[in-house]
Formats: C-alpha cells, sequence, structure tokens
C-alpha cells in the first residue's frame, strides 16, 4: 500500500518524459505484426494494376495449387456478404455515394485497388500465390483532372452516377446572417485580388504499416488494428458485417503513428475478418510500404480559388473561396467531411465582414482521400496566408503590417467570425512580438534587403503564418449540425484500488502522442496520488469500452477533461466517507495534496486512507456502496482555438533553385501546458510534416493513372539531416471552454509552417515577377520560376504559368 505520507510533487507543468519511452523506443512494445496465434493464416491482396477498368475474368486456378495456400477469394465470392464500406459524413442530403465494397466485383476504380485475397500458411506463400492470379481487364478512361472529371460529358468514375460530382456544400455569412453579403463587398472594393492555390495529395507515411489479426469467436471476433479508432471501428465493423456488437472486440495495443491515416475502415480490416469467419482460423494482414502508398488513404489534394477584396489603406472586405476536392474513387469514413471542416477556418484570425465559401466533392480514378494532419485546417490556413502576402504585395505594404490591421484584437475576445465560430481567448500580439524577438527578425529583413542589392545568387526570403485552429473535435451539436456521423463526446472512469493505487480508463486511443504520462500527470495533480501510482487503461474495447478515440486534437481537450470530471466524483465520495470517519461535516474539511483535513484542526486523512476503508465497508455512511470509482462523459460547448505566429528564413540558390531553410522559429499558444516536452515534441514533429508538404512531399500519377511515387525513394519524406534546429516558444492565454484551460497542439505545427515556408520562399522569388510556386518547391520548379521571371525562352513551369495568370488576372477596381 503507497505510504499515506507520499506526498506528490506538483506534476501539471512538469517535462516529464515519457513514461511509455520505456519500452516504445527499446523494442520491447507490442505491434500487431509481433503477434502470433496457433494455426494463424497470413493473406495478401492481389491489387489492380488499372486505374479503370471492367472486370472481365480472375483466373485463381494456378494460385489455388500453390505449396501452402488454404483459400483464394474474389470479390464474387464475398459479393453477399461484404457490403459497402461506410461514410460517416453525408454532408449534404443529396451528396451521391456510388457503394465501395471491400474487394473490387465487377470493376476497378483505381490503381491498387484489391480484386482478390489469398489465405497461406506463410505471408511469402500467400505473396507468392497472389502473384500467380490472372485478372483480365477492359480498360475504361482514366479520369485524373478534377475540373475535367466535371466538365460536361465527362467519362463517368461509376457507372450508377449521373456525373462525377459527389456533392456540392455551401456556406454565405450573409444569408447565414453572421455577416454581409460577398457580392455587395465586391461591388463596391477598391482592390481585389483572386489567386488559385493548390493542395496537392500527400500520403501519411505512417512509420508503422496498416496491420491487422482477426480471431473468429462463435458469433463474433476479436481484431487487433493498427488504428486510431478501436470504438468506433467496432461500431462500423458490427453495422458493415451484421455481427452484434456486444460480440465484436477491437484491440488497438501500440500504434506506430497515424497521422489521420489510420482514422478510417479499411477494406483490409473487413477482408481479413470475412476470411477468418469463413476458414475459422485466426487471420493477419500486413501491409507492404507500397501497398500503403497506393491503397492507403491520401491526405490534401484541392483546388483552390480564394477572391479577396479590400480598402486601399489594407482594411479587409470581403473572401470568397471556390474549393474543388478530390475524394478519389470511393467516399471513405470521414472524407467528404474534410474541406467542409476546413470551410470555418479560412477567415482564421482575420475580422472579415463577408465570406462566402462552396466546395465540390469530386470523384477522380485515384485512391481515396480522407483525413491528413489537420484535416481541412491546414488547407485553409495555407490559403488565407499565403492571399494575405498576395494582397500586402497588391498594396505594396508590409505583409506582417497587413496582418496586424486585420487581425482581432486581444481586448476583442471572445470574439464570433463571420463564419460563425465564437473564438474564446487569444493573444495574437504577444505571440507575434515574442516570435519576431527570438527569431531576429530586423536582422534577417537587413540581411534579406542587402543580398537583393547586391544581386547576390543567394537570396534570402522571409516568411509569415499567423493562424489559429479549432482543436478538441467534440461538440456533439455542433458535429450534427454538419450531418456528422457520431457525437464528440468522450468518457472516463478512474478506480481507487484498496492498496492506494488508481487505474483510468480512457475512451481515448494514443498512437504516439504520450497520453499515459500527461494523464497520469493530471491525475496525480487532481487526486493528490504519486504519478507512479497511476495506470492509464486504453485502446481495448472490452477493458475501455466507451469512447469516440482520437482524432482532431481532442485528446486532452475532451478525453483529458473527462478524466478530471471523473476525478472529481471520486474525490466527492471520498469527502463524504473522510466526513463520516472524521466524525465532522463535510464543509469543514479541506482537500489538498490527497489529504482531507478538519479545518483548524491536525485531524486529517488521505485519500488512500479513504480507499481502503471502501474497500473494507466496515463503517461507511448509510446507503453508500464500497467502492471509490466513477465514470464521466465530457461533451464541450465549444471547441479550443490555439494559435501562434511561425516565422521562416529560407536561403535560395538562384543558380540551382535550390531552397535551404536556414532558420525556422515559432511562438504557439496552446493555452495551459500540462507537460512541456510532450509540447515540444508535437510541435516539432507537426513542424517537419508541414515543412515537409512546402519542399518534399507530393504524390503524382502518370496519364495512365500509375502512382509514380510508390516508393520512399520517389515521394520524398525529409530526414532530420533537411531541416534546421527549430526555435520554439510559448505564450499562455487559457482556454475558457474547459477548467484545465488547455487547447491542444498535435496539429499546430503541420498548420502554420507550410504557408510561412512558401511565404518565404515567393518573398525571394517575387523579384523575379514570380508571385507562386507549386508545391513542393522543388529546385526544379523554383529554377524555371525564376528564369520564366527573366524572360527565359525555357517555357515555366505549368503549376507557375497557372498561377501568374492569377496575377495578370487580378481585379483592381482603384487602387
Amino acid at each position: 500500500m503507497t505510504a499515506v505520507d507520499d506526498h506528490p510533487a506538483h506534476e501539471v507543468g512538469q517535462a516529464r518524459p515519457r513514461r511509455e519511452d520505456q519500452h516504445l523506443i527499446t523494442g520491447h512494445s507490442t505491434f500487431v505484426d509481433n503477434m502470433q496465434l496457433a494455426g494463424m493464416l497470413h493473406l495478401a491482396f492481389v491489387r489492380s494494376s488499372m486505374a479503370h477498368a471492367k472486370i472481365t475474368n480472375i483466373d485463381v486456378s494456378e494460385a489455388q495449387g500453390r505449396p501452402g495456400v488454404h483459400a483464394v477469394y474474389t470479390g464474387k465470392d464475398f459479393a453477399e456478404v461484404q457490403g459497402n464500406l461506410p461514410c460517416a459524413w453525408p454532408v449534404t442530403p443529396d451528396m451521391v455515394n456510388p457503394g465501395y465494397p471491400s474487394l473490387a466485383i465487377d470493376q476497378v476504380n483505381h490503381v491498387g485497388e484489391a480484386v482478390a485475397v489469398i489465405a497461406a500458411r506463410t505471408k511469402a506463400a500467400a505473396e507468392d500465390a497472389a502473384e500467380a492470379v490472372l485478372v483480365d481487364y477492359e480498360p475504361l478512361p482514366v479520369i485524373l483532372d478534377m475540373e475535367e472529371a466535371l466538365a460536361e460529358g465527362a467519362p463517368l468514375v461509376h457507372a450508377n452516377t449521373t456525373s462525377n460530382k459527389s456533392y456540392t456544400w455551401a456556406f454565405d455569412s450573409g444569408q447565414a446572417g453572421s455577416g454581409g453579403n460577398v457580392d455587395d463587398a465586391f461591388s463596391g472594393a477598391e482592390v481585389k485580388i483572386k489567386r488559385r492555390f493548390i493542395q496537392q495529395r500527400l500520403i501519411p507515411s505512417f512509420m508503422e504499416p496498416r496491420s491487422y489479426v482477426v480471431q473468429p469467436e462463435g458469433e463474433g471476433l476479436t481484431l487487433w488494428s493498427a488504428t486510431q479508432i478501436p470504438h468506433i471501428l467496432r461500431i462500423m465493423l458490427s453495422l458493415t458485417l451484421g455481427l452484434p456488437e456486444h460480440k465484436v472486440r477491437v484491440i488497438a495495443p501500440d500504434v506506430g503513428g497515424g497521422f489521420g491515416g489510420k482514422i478510417t475502415v479499411t477494406p483490409e480490416e473487413v477482408i481479413t475478418a470475412l476470411v477468418a469467419r469463413k476458414l475459422g482460423k485466426p487471420c493477419k494482414f500486413t501491409e507492404s510500404r507500397s501497398e500503403s502508398l497506393v491503397s492507403a488513404h491520401h491526405g490534401r489534394d484541392q483546388i483552390q480559388d480564394i477572391t479577396m477584396s479590400a480598402t486601399k489603406d489594407g482594411t479587409i472586405t470581403g473572401l470568397d473561396v471556390e474549393l474543388t476536392a478530390n475524394m478519389g474513387a470511393y467516399l471513405s469514413l470521414v472524407g467528404p467531411g474534410v474541406p467542409v471542416l476546413g470551410a470555418f477556418m479560412f477567415p482564421a484570425i482575420y475580422k472579415i465582414p463577408a465570406y462566402r465559401f462552396t466546395c465540390h466533392g469530386v470523384f477522380t480514378t485515384t485512391t481515396k482521400t480522407d483525413a491528413y494532419r489537420g484535416a481541412g485546417r491546414p488547407e485553409a490556413t495555407y490559403a488565407i496566408e499565403r492571399i494575405m502576402d498576395e494582397m500586402a504585395a497588391e498594396l505594396g505594404v508590409d505583409p506582417l503590417e497587413l496582418r496586424r490591421k486585420n487581425w482581432i484584437k486581444h481586448e476583442e475576445f471572445p470574439y464570433t467570425t463571420v463564419a460563425g465560430l465564437t473564438y474564446d481567448s487569444g493573444n495574437y500580439e504577444a505571440a507575434t512580438d515574442k516570435a519576431l524577438e527570438l527569431m531576429g527578425w530586423d536582422a534577417l529583413k537587413a540581411d534579406r534587403d542587402k543580398r537583393r542589392a547586391d544581386k547576390s545568387t543567394k537570396q534570402l526570403g522571409l516568411g509569415i503564418s499567423t493562424f489559429t485552429e479549432m482543436c478538441g473535435l467534440a461538440p456533439s451539436r455542433v458535429l450534427g449540425s454538419l450531418d456528422y456521423g457520431a457525437g464528440g463526446w468522450e468518457t472516463s472512469s478512474v478506480r481507487m484500488l484498496p492498496t492506494g493505487k488508481v487505474e483510468v480508463v480512457t475512451g481515448i486511443s494514443p498512437h504516439g502522442q504520450g497520453h499515459e504520462t500527461s494523464f497520469a500527470q493530471i491525475v496525480s495533480d487532481q487526486l493528490g496520488v504519486p504519478y507512479d501510482d497511476i495506470e492509464i487503461i486504453h485502446g481495448d474495447t472490452a477493458s475501455a469500452p466507451r469512447g469516440l478515440d482520437t482524432y482532431g486534437s481532442r485528446s486532452l481537450t475532451v478525453g483529458g477533461i473527462a478524466v478530471v470530471k471523473a476525478v472529481d466524483k471520486v474525490v466527492a465520495k471520498a469527502r463524504k466517507i473522510a466526513a463520516h470517519l472524521l466524525e465532522a461535516s463535510e464543509d469543514d474539511l479541506d482537500f489538498a495534496g490527497g489529504k482531507f483535513g478538519v479545518k483548524g484542526t491536525d485531524k486529517g486523512l488521505m485519500i488512500q486512507e479513504i480507499a481502503f476503508a471502501a474497500f473494507m465497508a466496515h463503517d461507511l455512511p448509510e446507503g453508500m456502496e464500497p467502492s471509490l470509482d466513477s465514470e464521466a462523459t465530457f461533451d464541450p460547448e465549444n471547441f479550443s482555438f490555439p494559435h501562434g505566429t511561425h516565422l521562416a528564413a529560407v536561403e535560395i540558390d538562384t543558380d540551382t533553385g535550390q531552397v535551404e531553410l536556414l532558420k525556422y522559429c515559432c511562438v504557439d499558444d496552446i493555452g495551459n501546458q500540462i507537460n512541456p516536452l510532450l509540447v515540444q515534441g508535437q510541435v516539432h514533429g507537426g513542424l517537419a510534416q508541414g515543412i515537409a508538404q512546402a519542399l518534399f512531399e507530393e504524390a503524382v500519377y502518370d496519364a495512365d493513372g500509375n502512382l509514380t511515387t510508390g516508393t520512399f525513394v520517389d515521394y520524398t519524406l525529409p530526414s532530420s539531416a533537411d531541416l534546421p534546429s527549430f526555435i520554439t516558444g510559448s505564450t499562455y492565454t487559457p482556454a475558457t471552454s474547459n477548467p484545465l484551460g488547455v487547447k491542444g497542439v498535435g496539429e499546430a505545427g503541420t498548420i502554420a509552417s507550410t504557408p510561412a515556408i512558401i511565404n518565404a520562399v515567393v518573398d525571394a522569388l517575387r523579384q523575379y515577377g514570380v508571385n507562386d510556386i507549386h508545391m513542393p518547391a522543388t529546385p526544379e520548379r523554383v529554377w524555371r520560376a525564376i528564369h520564366s521571371g527573366f524572360g527565359d525562352t525555357q517555357p515555366a513551369a505549368e503549376q507557375t504559368t497557372a498561377h501568374t495568370e492569377g496575377t495578370s488576372n487580378s481585379d483592381r477596381s482603384g487602387s
């Protein structure tokens, strides 16, 4: 039993190393692919080599005869039982969903789509047999370009639809009553500019590939999955396969990263379950890295046409966003809602009086898209922060001063934006001032100007991104208003054991963020129990039966607060027992450091002593149950809104086009911080991911619909050698929407860094007549842009030409 005088130190705010690291970084973790069950079979999938084709025949005879092969199945074998994969976000009542079979039956709609599955004694035997399956295809037109897909008379991706448009979702502040009419704002505008920005397609590239093990058990099954959403997955499997929900158990053991890429229900999960049940044997599937790149869902892939108006003095008066979003070949779990989620963040931190947003979801013969780190918010932040720089250039003012003129001032919070969100707190001035100081901004500007005057071949560019995001995806009533197919609450239970130890069960399911550490720190302070005496239980629907899992930086702001609420209930019950045992009134008790003390006396009891008394149940208040357990569910009234200022300095070699990130500084305001070390880790990882979009990563298809970036040789992930040491800082404006004052940090670095980098690149290139660069800003693209600006006879890169046309089309009606 814990010594009753073992008072814990103050935990919240301490930079504790992660307790998870003891096993995560020493090779003692249990990932799904480490699992071995008696008699287990291994699966391999046959995947389409065609982007769009009818399946005329599948010959599995040779594969069935291979050594070790137990069974070979095609889509037709499961046609009656597989059902369609779920889409939980029908964003409009008329959204077209053509259906998404786990195994293609008559037609394939993207390269990499599964058409058959092999079950064999070993993984090698299954993969060998997969190569022996012969599939005959009748090619159909390949449809890769979103605008061509929407054109009149375009070939259809799905024969059971009348167009390639899935939906159109729109918001108009004039109609909603949250702001003015955009057409009126534009008609009276002194300055109006229009730009087209491209969000290239990205691939989540999680460290641990997707992996599943299914053990069939009577009417149900147990699934071990490398997933972010074990609870949602259990519900969806139950509905998709027609299994009793209480007979389905999902376990997410150690999960090696997700970034949104493990937030969906995959075809491979469903088929692994079907094969295991059909054969009555446990089955495992672990994808190869190449399979992951071609068939796991992708992210981003949007065309952003954005128009902004302003007065001559730089006051923004209107914003119109026309968004075209690539759904890929199918609608996945929350894919349609990702661009819609971004709709609320285009106005960002600015006081924009009139706003209109229109989004078209489009089918193409490419891999499906869905949530990818930030999910809609990085895309919106990129567009607004890019066009703020373009407007500053149009007006001939400093980009930072234009932002200062238009952002919401510290004293104006809470502030309801033109998109209808109410920001509870923030201080953009403080974060920006601190970032400028840490960065050494004035000295960098002097260096930049000198290099320009000297016509150096090493030009310096400086970029700014001032951002906010909405974290803690939860308020269920808000999600309901957006037709999201679930609530956003989170639950937790706390069990005080007789020995004074504590078990905390959470519906949050981490995949590397450090929840076991930060949640234990919170409970230690709230309950007055030593940090090491607290165990966090998660990721198994048997031991943690209720929850809505991890995504959208909701773990702490929703799941962490559910823990606090459960602890509050434990303390309240313990207070009654303490009062009874101390023969005092509850009102006469103080609770601090885990001890109930009678005011004005030295009498008191530690909460561990009360837990033991509850267990013994010899002397409890009349009618009280003998335990100190509790459960709580938290559904916040509002999102939280972290913000920050990110600054980048890049050096561009004008002879080669090479971009080098010289210096990066960010100051993030995420409210109160539970563990600054975890915050640093989240920020660093997010920065690497956002910078990678700006400079390195892009999923590219050739004209036949083949993914030409299907390996890590072609799909360029940055290494630590590609990035500088980051300068990071914090300001603290607590959230008012939760009792801890926390806001969320998981996606901040990714959201803010991409526009900061591209703004820096364009800042260096603008002197050459370049006003945009297609991401990633590769040396070739930068070199071509420079030489096109000089009037070089070489044609400019297509993307740069398109963007430059945006400048030439800018509409000045008064300046």
